[in-house]
């Protein structure tokens, strides 16, 4: 591979990472949508009615 290949390719990667790493972090910031909360909490219940069985 010639060098000004290398470096293309260098830049791509890096172009890439910098996308992938700013998509993550867009998506660790957004709120936790409601109905996934809800399952949640119907989770937590049915786990505290299954511990108060035993």
């Amino acid at each position: 591979m010639t060098e000004d290949n290398n470096q293309k390719k260098q830049r791509f990667e890096a172009l890439v990472d910098d996308n992938l790493k700013r998509l993550y972090s867009d998506l660790v910031q957004e709120e936790l949508p409601d109905r996934f909360k809800d399952l949640l909490s119907q989770l937590k219940e049915q786990d505290a009615q299954g511990s108060s069985k035993k």
